[in-house]
């Protein structure tokens, strides 16, 4: 069975698993204090190009969203967030069960715009119902975006600009961030990011590590006792050398970004073969994940063989999957694929 279900369903990269091999025996200090945590932060100091950011580490996705969001906002203040925002839509409402309500904007193709954005924070401050409403203390946006869209420089500096204005920091999630700046039609750089946003992540999870994020501070603005925060939340592993190990070796001789370079390629290649085979697309995607329209019959017929991911039903007769490529995807599953296409 060919899998392009997901960018993180296969384990590890093979680098990261020697290295755990090689240290397996070596005692280190717990929670974040050993030297591989020490390396690893110093390694994403200089790809972000500043050596102020204050870099942590989290597990996985879901939590790095809930602990960075829940931690720099206020009881009364809630995240303004796309509809399509992946706190929005996929994460079985983990923002709100930290208290803090999403507060969701129109989107297009995934991405919220600066426009929508300002109008929403100038009629919430001139709201005279003000004080009986939820604050927005956050925006969330994620790049690549759930449809696998980019921001624009101009459309990133545009939205980090209306944040400064309005006095709240802006987060990027970059579950999939790698494969969003090894994208060849992309004009942001991670020092961009690092500029232009008050925090972001780097996802470890879906670019080659077993699990893992990194949290990037970008201002000097890491919430006060942010370790004890997350260590009260069950969030703070003991090993941290599981995440500090996987970090410093993705961020070390640029491994980060060729491996997601080489997503970028396959998934280039998946394309032809999708366009070969006369496969509608549901939207131009230009990272790791496409997005194409199948007819329900067809679909049936290639989940016998390829898995891919439901999205949506734009009508009862067609159905919107999604077709990921990561850095494990080879040549030989894509000529699977386009052999299994073929033959349908």
């Amino acid at each position: 069975m060919l899998s392009f279900e997901c960018d993180y369903s296969t384990g590890a990269h093979p680098e990261i698993l020697k290295r755990f091999g090689e240290l397996n025996m070596e005692p280190a200090p717990g929670y974040g204090e050993d030297p591989w945590c020490a390396g690893a932060r110093e390694k994403i100091r200089k790809a972000c190009g500043c050596p102020d950011v204050q870099v942590e580490f989290l597990t996985g996705g879901t939590q790095t969203n809930a602990m960075v969001i829940a931690s720099m906002l206020h009881d009364y203040e809630g995240v303004v967030a796309a509809t399509t925002g992946h706190v929005s839509v996929h994460e079985a409402g983990a923002i709100e069960y930290t208290g803090h309500k999403v507060l969701e904007l129109p989107q297009e193709q995934g991405k919220m715009s600066a426009s929508v954005l300002e109008a929403y924070l100038h009629e919430l401050q001139g709201d005279e119902n003000a004080e009986h409403m939820v604050y927005a203390g956050m925006v969330y946006i994620s790049h690549p975006t759930e449809y696998g869209t980019l921001y624009s420089k101009a459309e990133l500096e545009a939205l980090s600009a209306v944040c400064r204005r309005y006095s709240i920091p802006l987060y990027m999630d970059g579950a999939r961030l790698g494969y969003g700046l090894m994208s060849s039609h992309t004009d942001i750089t991670l020092q961009d990011i690092t500029r232009l946003c008050d925090v972001f992540s780097i996802g470890g999870t879906k670019v080659g590590a077993l699990c893992g994020e990194a949290v990037v501070f970008t201002h000097g603005n890491r919430p006060l006792h942010f370790v004890n925060f997350i260590k009260r939340r069950g969030a703070l592993l003991a090993k941290g050398r599981l995440l500090g190990i996987q970090f410093d070796t993705l961020f070390t001789d640029d491994l980060y970004f060729t491996i997601s370079r080489h997503a970028i390629r396959m998934a280039e290649k998946m394309v032809e073969i999708l366009k070969e085979a006369g496969i509608p697309f549901f939207l131009e995607s230009p990272t790791n994940q496409q997005f194409v329209v199948l007819e329900n019959s067809f679909k049936e017929k290639l989940d016998c063989k390829v898995r891919t991911s439901y999205w949506e039903k734009p009508d009862q007769d067609h159905t919107v999957v999604r077709f990921a490529t990561s850095w494990s995807t080879t040549e030989e599953d894509l000529e699977q694929l386009r052999s299994v296409l073929a033959g349908m």
